[in-house]
C-alpha cells in the first residue's frame, strides 16, 4: 500500500463566515446574539489551535473586549458552537478539548499522552481503508474521527534523557 506523502489539511469553501453561521443558528432557536457570544466566536476563530474552556476564558480575560467574560457564558457558548457545527469537542484524558470544525476538511489526530500535544493530519489511505471496511459491512461511511494515542518524539527523547540521568 502506498503511503501518503502529504498529510497536510486542505481547505473547504463555506457560504457563511463562522460568525454568520452562529448568528443564524442562534436566531433559528430564538436565542439572542449577545456581545459576549460574538466576542467568544470572533476570538475562537482568530486562533487556529486546540483549546479547552479554561484556556479560552484566560485568553479572553486578557483582551479588552473579553475582560468581563464569565465562565458560564464561555461554557454555554462552546456547547452552542458544537451544536451549530462550528467546533468539534474531543475528550482527552478527561479534559474537553475543542477545535474548529466548520470550514475545515476531514482530518484525524495524533495525541501525545505525555505533553498532551495534538497533531492534525489527513490521509487518503486511511479514508480508503475506512471505506473498504464500511463496504464490507454494507455500510456507507460519511465521515470519521480518529485519535491515535501515543508518545511524541520530544517526550520519548526527554524520558530517555531522564532515565539516563537517574542512573548517574
Amino acid at each position: 500500500m502506498a503511503v501518503d506523502a502529504d498529510f497536510s489539511l486542505g481547505k473547504v469553501d463555506v457560504a457563511l463566515t463562522p460568525s454568520q453561521r452562529f448568528t443564524e443558528f442562534l436566531q433559528a432557536r430564538g436565542k439572542r446574539v449577545t456581545r459576549q457570544r460574538r466576542v467568544i466566536v470572533d476570538h475562537v476563530w482568530s486562533h487556529h489551535e486546540h483549546f479547552d474552556a479554561e484556556q479560552l476564558l484566560d485568553d479572553l480575560r486578557r483582551t479588552p473586549e473579553g475582560t468581563n467574560a464569565s465562565r458560564p457564558t464561555v461554557y454555554r457558548t462552546l456547547a452552542e458552537m458544537v451544536d451549530a457545527g462550528l467546533l468539534h469537542k474531543m475528550v482527552l484524558d478527561g479534559r474537553a478539548v475543542y477545535e474548529h470544525d466548520y470550514g475545515y476538511p476531514q482530518h484525524d489526530h495524533l495525541y501525545c499522552s505525555g505533553c498532551q500535544r495534538l497533531i492534525e493530519f489527513s490521509s487518503d489511505d486511511l479514508v480508503r481503508i475506512r471505506d473498504a471496511v464500511a463496504a464490507s459491512h454494507q455500510f456507507r461511511a460519511t465521515g470519521h474521527k480518529l485519535i491515535v494515542t501515543g508518545i511524541c518524539i520530544d517526550c520519548r527523547t526527554s524520558k530517555a534523557k531522564s532515565r539516563h540521568q537517574d542512573r548517574v
